[in-house]
């Protein structure tokens, strides 16, 4: 399930992380493991410390899974985007690695994280800080004018970070047409990207932040949409999973990322919807343009990614070997995708990177990373719904605080589903008894707002 991030530096939300029994230190000896590796980090042969890469990542993020350095290639354009090389630093068959099958992924929350991995290495000696030497996969990818992928080479490499970038500020420089050499490209390169995507039928969500802001008169939450740059970058992420997909898929061996393509009947519902949220939606537009032209710092556009991402289910992963599995694509790539970019905060990404890397070096995939393939569909299944519940946790906890003393209050909402609706203001969805109709608007009453239970609840006014 895709939610919305949420920001809420004056909530507790200790009760939550004791409720999902979230860890809050590593074992003693994966810890030792960790630090031994962060003191001693093994170095590949090959050097390719010449290529001026750079991160971009949220203002304060030190957990730095990805570097990414664009150029020109004649008409064309080559990206190059280096992957923290995890395994380097976590031993096969250790502690720590055993520690991090149980964890499975960085679970944030709005006042901190609990990472996969311990901090001396993610936010350390395995991630990609600038002006530091560190092993990583570097993927090179050859895209044509149109942006199609041409080329595609894997290999383990020593590279050094130009730059810690941070999305508003290169927002900014995008803004006075000034981005720096190494990303000057990713203008271009990115909407090309982008519109291949939406030529395949990609839903892509420009899923905003909920801020919960403490003013003089209680809690208010504020919309952030993303900014341009971050869908830009992540397109290069994108770009990255599928070159991987396609490589494990022609090598018989690997673990996509699953997930089927919406119904009819759940477009069906979804259009329905966006009558009621005031979103345009012509005939012969798919999802995914009309998710491109909206604003999403405007609540009833934000209410529409989020009910889009309502529509976007069954995602997961599928291990193969030696048999091509039965379902192979992404419905909301709308085409073969793999998680292999960040394997700091993703256990998956570690072992589908090994799998693509012995494909593409045309040696065979160590058994140990072979075993470990079939496991991981159920590892990270587990530890996704741990994640998502801390993500609809911290959600209904600050939207019950923003609430909690306007109970009995009559709010303008759209219904959204049978049970559904979306506030006008502020920008909450909750669920709703009554007489209601998919795609109408509505007058509806608060009838419960409990922090304590992290529960909203409205009826039909």
């Amino acid at each position: 399930m895709v939610t919305r991030r949420v920001f809420a530096s004056a909530i507790d939300f200790g009760p939550l992380r004791g409720e999902l029994h979230l860890p809050d230190s590593f074992p003693a000896p994966a810890q030792a493991e960790a630090q031994a590796a962060a003191a001693a980090p093994r170095l590949p042969a090959l050097d390719r410390t010449d290529v001026e890469f750079v991160t971009i990542d949220p203002p304060g993020s030190r957990d730095l899974d990805q570097a990414v350095c664009l150029r020109r290639r004649g008409s064309g354009f080559q990206v190059s985007y280096a992957i923290a090389d995890v395994l380097s630093a976590v031993p096969i068959g250790g502690a720590l690695e055993a520690e991090t099958w149980k964890r499975g992924q960085t679970v944030y929350l709005p006042d901190g994280n609990v990472p996969l991995h311990p901090v001396v290495l993610s936010e350390g000696a395995a991630s990609l800080l600038p002006e530091q030497e560190r092993a990583a996969v570097v993927w090179t990818i050859d895209l044509d004018a149109s942006g199609v992928t041409e080329g595609v080479r894997v290999e383990r490499a020593r590279v050094r970070s130009r730059a810690k970038l941070a999305y508003a500020n290169v927002q900014r420089e995008v803004d006075k047409g000034n981005l720096p050499e190494p990303i000057a490209l990713l203008p271009e390169i990115g909407r090309l990207l982008v519109e291949q995507g939406l030529q395949r039928g990609a839903i892509n969500l420009p899923m905003p932040e909920q801020d919960v802001v403490v003013s003089k008169s209680g809690f208010r939450l504020e919309l952030r949409p993303p900014l341009v740059v971050e869908e830009w970058n992540a397109q290069i992420s994108l770009l990255t999973g599928m070159a991987a997909a396609q490589l494990m898929l022609k090598g018989g061996i690997g673990l996509l990322r699953t997930m089927p393509y919406p119904t009819p009947e759940a477009l069906a519902k979804l259009r329905t919807a966006a009558v009621g949220l005031g979103t345009d939606w012509p005939d012969g537009i798919s999802v995914g343009r009309v998710l491109a032209g909206l604003d999403p710092k405007n609540p009833r556009a934000a209410a529409f990614v989020d009910q889009t991402a309502e529509t976007l289910r069954g995602a997961g992963y599928t291990a193969f070997d030696g048999v091509r599995p039965e379902q192979t694509d992404h419905g909301g790539v709308a085409g073969a995708y793999a998680h292999v970019t960040a394997p700091l905060r993703r256990l998956a990404d570690r072992y589908a990177t090994e799998a693509a890397l012995a494909i593409f070096e045309n040696r065979g995939v160590p058994d140990e990373i072979r075993a470990a393939l079939p496991k991981l569909p159920e590892v990270m299944a587990e530890t996704g719904r741990v994640a998502s519940a801390a993500d609809r946790g911290a959600i209904d906890l600050a939207e019950a605080l923003l609430l909690k003393d306007r109970v009995g209050e009559v709010f303008e909402a759209a219904v959204v589903d049978d049970d559904q609706i979306a506030l006008d203001d502020p920008p909450v969805r909750a669920r709703c008894t009554g007489e209601l109709t998919p795609g109408e608007r509505a007058r509806v009453r608060l009838t419960d707002a409990d922090p304590v239970k992290r529960l909203v609840r409205f009826a039909a006014a």
